[in-house]
């Protein structure tokens, strides 16, 4: 290496004007909380020597399966693999998925080295089946490197990590998929303008968000990049989603009223994560990446397995992705103008209500379980039909022709478990919303004040009931709902009283009020604050029903 540590692989002109080596040159702490706060901080940013020390150190640390591939593993087979071919010439890997290799600021021996330790990678993990993300990473380790085989042994340690809590780098199809799943349920929480703009603009709304990793492992200049993997060595994969959610939250705001580059909005926001240096630092990036309170890492890890069941429930498997779900059947797809039919809404609201379930059930297609016009003014008959469906959709129309409803994520049978009491179900996915006369979503107070509580330990086997379909009567299926209320320490259960329902009247929402209240002939209903989705009162406070309708959730391959 030359006296500023960069090595024969790394173009010094261009790094002189990305990463300059002016910080210190030691890090002493070996706390955690200390380590994260300086990764945070960008202590070893400014030093190029620094990181590289840093990265040896933590990679170092990453707990591995016994049997890693090292550097002399290296050594012994790159002359078999490459053979007589140039390093320019060498074919990618198949798990990168046609993914190139960034330049970040290498010179033509340096990405020649990137595509020999891919190939090598590739002959030591055979069940690495599906990785774009791993060419930036590899191009990234190398400025770092004293040698290819150095390189290779850091990549192979990420990609050996078996501590179950520490996901580090998807590496099937399956886990890819539901990480965009999870990043698009993810942004339906937390950028909520920005998801609805990208609802309005893009038919298929999860292949913009299938691109959220390409945006990080690829499109982010260098010395942003950088930065991201400075505290994604130390925190984990959590962080990608922070900073994937800063930069749609950016995407949004520069964007927001003005029209669109071109009429594809996945490659305007591709543009604008490549220039992104024209809007906002590395700094102020990290910063609003961490300003976003999200669920806890056990949260996230029920919501990704989750999204893998029902990934998985539609045929996905590890190593298969050319199947149907990777078109995904959402909003435009999934409510059909022509066999939509409701007396309450129609296809622009039906779709726009799509727009904000789970995204492992906007795969489903709307199906009308009870009309009131049909089947009558029963709560019993209500019950009847939507009993063995999860989750159900509830729509009302007032006889003053405004409309409301809520998203209720639990089997309406788990009333029974109450011995003919009214007592509270469901989870925090539960929301409420209105219509008419304007459109507003209230979710679970939680998500946006998680300052009211403080998440308890979670088992480890779990995940929610299957979508799309009746509910299963393996009891292992029925722990630890993603949101269930009994992760987190509530202050009181008022703000998890989610939905009730009993012989005379069905209540959805509770503490300090009711966001709906229904009798049991489905005649009248009242509406207010409640402190489980701190909601405005959704129509007229005290109101007649004109129709009720709930909606289940369709698997369209059952149809």
């Amino acid at each position: 290496m030359d006296s500023l540590g960069y090595n024969c692989f790394v173009d010094r002109d261009k790094m002189d004007a990305t990463i300059q080596d002016l910080g210190p040159k030691e890090l002493s702490c070996t706390e955690l909380q200390e380590l994260k706060q300086l990764a945070r901080q960008g202590y070893w940013a400014r030093s190029y020597t620094l990181r590289g020390k840093v990265y040896q150190r933590l990679i170092r640390d990453i707990p591995c399966r016994t049997v890693t591939p090292d550097a002399s593993v290296y050594s012994d087979i790159v002359g078999k693999i490459v053979g007589k071919h140039s390093s320019g010439s060498l074919p990618l890997p198949e798990f990168v998925d046609n993914t190139q290799v960034p330049s970040y600021c290498l010179n033509t021996r340096g990405e020649g080295a990137v595509r020999k330790i891919l190939l090598c990678i590739a002959n030591q993990f055979p069940d690495v089946s599906f990785c774009p993300a791993l060419p930036a990473v590899v191009a990234l380790l190398l400025h770092y490197s004293i040698d290819e085989a150095e390189c290779f042994e850091k990549a192979c340690r990420i990609l050996a990590c078996n501590d179950p809590s520490k996901k580090l780098i998807d590496q099937s199809f399956l886990a890819f998929e539901s990480s965009c799943m999870t990043f698009g349920d993810l942004v339906n929480k937390y950028c909520q303008a920005a998801h609805k703009l990208m609802v309005a603009v893009s038919e298929d709304v999860l292949q913009v968000y299938a691109d959220w990793q390409r945006w990080l492992f690829g499109e982010l200049p260098l010395n942003y990049f950088a930065r991201v993997f400075d505290v994604f060595l130390v925190e984990g994969y959590k962080v990608l989603y922070r900073v994937a959610l800063a930069i749609l939250k950016f995407f949004h705001k520069v964007r927001a009223g003005q029209p669109l580059e071109s009429d594809n909005v996945k490659q305007d926001i591709r543009t604008f994560v490549k220039d992104i240096a024209k809007t906002v630092s590395p700094e102020k990036l990290l910063e609003k990446a961490f300003a976003i309170r999200l669920f806890s890492r056990k949260e996230i890890q029920l919501l990704q397995m989750a999204n893998e069941k029902a990934l998985k429930q539609k045929g996905i498997t590890v190593k298969q992705k050319s199947v149907s779900l990777s078109k995904r059947q959402f909003v435009h797809l999934a409510v059909h103008a022509e066999n939509f039919h409701s007396e309450i809404v129609g296809v622009k609201e039906m779709r726009d209500i799509w727009s904000w379930v789970p995204e492992r059930f906007a795969l489903c297609q709307p199906l009308l379980l009870f009309s009131s016009l049909q089947h009558g003014y029963s709560l019993t008959r209500f019950y009847f039909q939507c009993e063995g469906h999860e989750p159900t959709l509830l729509l009302i129309k007032t006889t003053q022709k405004e409309v409301c409803g809520a998203y209720l994520s639990t089997d309406w049978s788990e009333r029974n478990k109450f011995g003919g009491k009214l007592g509270f179900f469901g989870t925090g996915e539960c929301f409420v919303f209105r219509l008419q006369p304007e459109v507003q979503r209230y979710e679970w107070v939680v998500i946006k004040h998680p300052e009211l509580t403080k998440p308890v330990s979670l088992e480890s086997t779990t995940i929610l009931s299957s979508p799309c379909r009746s509910l299963s009567s393996d009891p292992a299926d029925r722990l630890s709902p993603f949101l269930a209320a009994r992760h987190f320490n509530l202050p009181s259960k008022t703000e998890s009283l989610f939905m009730a329902g009993g012989n005379d009247c069905l209540i959805i929402g509770g503490g300090g009020g009711q966001a709906l209240y229904i009798d049991g002939d489905l005649n009248r209903g009242r509406t207010g604050h409640c402190d489980t989705f701190n909601n405005q009162p959704l129509c007229s406070e005290n109101f007649l029903i004109a129709a009720v309708e709930a909606w289940g959730f369709q698997d369209p391959d059952t149809q």
